[in-house]
């Protein structure tokens, strides 16, 4: 959920709270419980849906991860028994047989090389331990391009070129399906779901992405900057989206799970 470090704002991530639980709920149903067991949270955010899958597996020990200082904040003043919450890089996650249950909900794009990474997190399971991963893959929609395209005329302010898009980092809903078959998963189920969200009004759609794609930006903008590019990305999308009440959000999601035979 907030695997990019610097620039989250919980508050602004959580406009969205019920939209962007809706892909977990669904890939938390993929997920079969083992009490007792241990599970990892790679991109916690700010917590709350770690708490839903500790409950959920019944598991004795659930650990967060997530690289955002801000959001493992808001996570720690949430204390429950059994779950915990520590800083990490879960591009570097990895292990021998640690692990029942590993998740990820929208927070694996955010790092590149995802053959290599999903080779180190099936490695952390133990032999019929889950997988399971939730990724955006909406690069196609104009919000995505736009951003790019105003980023780019803010090259100077960034000291060279824009930090890309993470959805680029996402794979073809096929090719994790490949990847678990070659990394022993036994049992998976992958698909491409769109989740379509009923928006205020177009300019929302700005608000959405400040809380997430646009963080990148904002962790590498001093604010008058940042204030600039935002005003002119506002004015490009709702120039080309049209300034709709309310607005029709078709959002694409890949899920992924797996379950380990080795």
């Amino acid at each position: 959920m907030a695997g990019a470090g610097a620039g989250w704002d919980p508050a602004q991530y959580h406009r969205f709270r019920s939209e962007r639980a809706a892909p977990f709920s669904d890939l938390l149903a993929l997920v079969q419980p083992v009490p007792g067991g241990r599970a990892a949270d790679l991109g916690c955010g700010t917590g709350e849906l770690t708490v839903r899958l500790h409950h959920h597996l019944r598991a004795r020990s659930t650990v967060g991860f997530d690289r955002s200082p801000e959001m493992l904040a808001e996570a720690r003043t949430h204390p429950v028994d059994g779950v915990r919450f520590e800083e990490g890089d879960i591009a570097a996650f990895g292990g021998t047989g640690l692990w029942d249950v590993v998740l990820a909900n929208a927070s694996l794009h955010w790092v590149p090389e995802h053959e290599a990474v999903l080779a180190r997190w099936a490695g952390a399971l133990r032999p019929g331990g889950q997988l399971a991963v939730q990724v955006p893959a909406n690069l196609d929609h104009p919000a995505h391009r736009i951003a790019a395209s105003v980023a780019e005329e803010f090259a100077g302010e960034f000291g060279g070129p824009p930090p890309p898009d993470p959805v680029l980092n996402v794979l073809a809903p096929e090719r994790y399906a490949e990847l678990l078959d070659e990394l022993g998963f036994v049992d998976q189920h992958v698909r491409l779901q769109v989740y379509g969200h009923h928006l205020a009004s177009t300019a929302e759609v700005v608000e959405w992405l400040k809380g997430s794609s646009l963080t990148r930006f904002r962790a590498r903008l001093d604010d008058p900057a940042y204030d600039a590019l935002l005003a002119r990305y506002h004015a490009r999308v709702l120039a080309e989206l049209g300034e709709r009440q309310p607005y029709f959000y078709a959002f694409k999601r890949i899920l992924v799970w797996g379950r380990s035979g080795r």
